[in-house]
């Protein structure tokens, strides 16, 4: 799991390779992401965007923004989560994913809170030691 917190915002992403939506032979991979988004402050706030990088082991990037997530802009008070699980597909065995999701403040304040970058792995690539 992967998780970091900006603003009392912690944001934890669990990658899961996807096997059986997978096609190896035609270059195609596919992830699912859980996410939980937990509000350890003292405001309420509300998630009204989405900010995603995606590059695949190639290094070609796609970005992808977009209103909410999984079509809602959840409203988090303080102690409150929200969790959510999406999915990406790759010409590649394996790729990172890294972004940020942008918040208001009920008071009108808004703010970007960083999702930490997160490793695509899957059985089908080599592994490599850094």
């Amino acid at each position: 799991m992967y998780r970091k917190t900006t603003r009392a915002i912690a944001i934890t992403v669990k990658p899961m390779f996807l096997e059986d939506q997978s096609s190896p032979t035609e270059n195609y991979y596919v992830w699912a992401y859980q996410v939980r988004i937990e509000n350890l402050g003292q405001e309420t706030v509300q998630l009204r965007s989405r900010y995603w990088r995606i590059t695949d082991a190639k290094g070609r990037t796609q970005e992808v923004r977009g209103e909410g997530v999984v079509g809602e802009q959840p409203v988090l008070e303080p102690g409150q989560a929200f969790e959510y699980t999406s999915g990406t597909p790759l010409a590649t065995p394996s790729g990172i994913m890294v972004g940020s999701y942008h918040m208001k403040t009920n008071s009108g304040e808004n703010f970007e809170v960083s999702i930490p970058a997160f490793s695509l792995d899957s059985p089908h690539d080599a592994v490599r030691l850094n």
